[in-house]
């Protein structure tokens, strides 16, 4: 039991807004109507102030005697960040980063801040490197990383806090690590009580067709920069800065460093003021330049992803998206930037040169975020993947050869992989039942139209455009487009079609006779 004669009664420095104390009030009602080692996740908007949020139910649950708090970040930004916010009301804190390892005065502190990473390693290390912790606080809890530390907690309530209770791994829903869902206040309300600014978007037709998908479900940074480094393209950006935010406080978001620093180069040659920053900077050189871009009017910074979280600059008057990004946490991170509120700013610009509005919505659409936490597959095939694939064929184009030998059953054609993945997601299903349900189908068609197992595995080979189209639909589906994957789709795919045939033509052999050798 923790004692809390070192812990002051908190002293808050900025006054907690209405609807902060509003969720407040509701996250600890929530917590404790929590079993031990049950968890909640808490959503509110980028700007909504969650770090203020969290620090004050850690002082309050310290203050009650309940327990330490752990509290975890992913980045170095946010790492001191949220302990400049615990010192600020008086709460007793130790900061674990890289440099921390032992630590032999525990009693002194009635929370630690953590990077993820870090306590990882001191965990496998040693599992009680950490003692009396009552409730772990997991900032931008959509992240992946974190699910590694709860196998130590797994009798400490955990909560999370998100702008976008999506996970960012979509086979890892954080329904799975979260009880129940607490909405904040929406962008849209913050925006009418006049704590956030209102943005207004501005939208360039842009050509993506040159964009590759990875395997994390985001446009490869390869394919982003190639294409955004080509010299219409960053005309494009000049175009639409001097158009709508030329004299503005101008924050650059580009996909990679090489980008960033044509686009640095650009404004140079052009006599703006202008600075680069990405993620191989000094500490010291980072602090200089966000300085710089604090202090100096109409200040341009082209930046990469780090700036997305754990940076705060309220001057910031237009976000320019100079990417595309399926990322709708990222969309809103990238956005969120320029929300922040001044006496004299109650407005600012958002210029879109990735069609990500168009993709992803408008930042302060509304979203049913409860409907997103319990069903995100269903949320990303009807948004994102949905407009991503309308390109797509419905239907398999039939050539007069294959017409020639498959006479019967063709109706069997009209199967449709992608409503079967739809299907298969709105069910609860994996989604690769959808490619089973397909083999199935294939197996059907086949049987229709060959006597033989012989016939059949003749017919397989005169399928396999047919199966190569389905399969494209398939990792259009998943979002996972690799060429090795693919390749091993294929031939995992024919495998259990050859093996399938085998079991329906069960007095057929195995293999036509010339395929076997001489020796047997």
């Amino acid at each position: 039991m923790i004692t809390t004669s070192n812990f002051h009664e908190p002293r808050t420095v900025k006054e907690l807004y209405p609807y902060q104390v509003k969720a407040i009030d509701a996250i600890l009602a929530g917590l404790g109507q929590l079993e031990r080692g049950e968890n909640l996740l808490y959503q509110l908007p980028t700007g909504g102030g969650k770090t203020v949020i969290f620090s004050e139910i850690a002082a309050r649950f310290i203050r009650e005697g309940k327990g330490k708090v752990l509290i975890l970040t992913h980045r170095v930004e946010l790492l001191h960040q949220t302990s400049r916010s615990l010192q600020s009301i008086a709460v007793p804190t130790k900061i674990i980063d890289r440099k921390v390892h032992d630590i032999e005065d525990q009693e002194r502190y009635a929370c630690f801040v953590a990077m993820v990473e870090t306590l990882n390693n001191r965990l496998n290390e040693n599992e009680d490197y950490l003692g009396d912790i009552g409730l772990v606080i997991v900032d931008e809890a959509h992240y992946n990383a974190f699910r590694k530390i709860f196998q130590y907690f797994r009798d400490v309530t955990i909560l999370g806090v998100t702008a976008t209770p999506l996970s960012s791994n979509k086979n890892l829903p954080l329904y799975e690590n979260y009880r129940r869902l607490i909405i904040g206040e929406s962008i849209a309300d913050l925006i009418s009580m006049g704590y956030l600014a209102s943005p207004t978007t501005y939208t360039y037709d842009v050509n993506l067709q040159s964009l590759k998908i990875g395997i994390d479900g985001d446009f490869t940074i390869s394919s982003l920069d190639s294409l955004y480094s080509l010299y219409h393209m960053q005309d494009k950006l000049l175009q639409a800065y001097e158009e709508r935010a030329s004299g503005t406080k101008t924050l650059i978001f580009n996909s990679g460093i090489a980008t960033s620093r044509r686009v640095f180069e650009m404004f140079k040659i052009k006599g703006y003021p202008v600075k680069h920053l990405d993620s191989t900077f000094s500490d010291q050189e980072r602090r200089d330049t966000l300085a710089w871009f604090k202090e100096t009017p109409d200040a341009i910074l082209s930046s990469v992803s780090i700036l997305t979280t754990g940076f705060d600059e309220p001057t910031v008057e237009t976000i320019m998206l100079n990417r595309a990004t399926r990322s709708l946490t990222l969309y809103h991170q990238m956005i969120g930037r320029g929300s922040r509120v001044l006496p004299n700013k109650d407005r600012f610009s958002i210029i879109d040169l990735g069609l990500n509005a168009q993709r992803l919505g408008l930042w302060e659409a509304p979203i049913d975020w409860q409907d997103v936490f319990a069903n995100p597959r269903k949320f990303l095939e009807q948004t994102l993947y949905a407009k991503e694939d309308a390109g797509l064929d419905n239907d398999y184009l039939i050539t007069d050869d294959v017409k020639a030998r498959f006479p019967l059953g063709r109706d069997l054609f009209q199967f449709t992989i992608r409503d079967h993945y739809l299907d298969c997601v709105r069910t609860g299903q994996r989604p690769s039942r959808a490619l089973d349900r397909s083999v199935v189908n294939h197996v059907e068609l086949i049987r229709a139209n060959a006597a033989t197992f012989v016939e059949a595995l003749s017919l397989q080979q005169v399928l396999q455009s047919e199966i190569q189209w389905r399969l494209k639909q398939y990792t259009s589906c998943i979002a996972k487009s690799t060429e090795n994957f693919f390749r091993w789709l294929m031939e995992d795919y024919n495998d259990k079609l050859r093996r399938a045939l085998n079991q329906a033509y069960t007095d057929q052999p195995m293999y036509p006779p010339d395929s076997v050798s001489q020796e047997d």
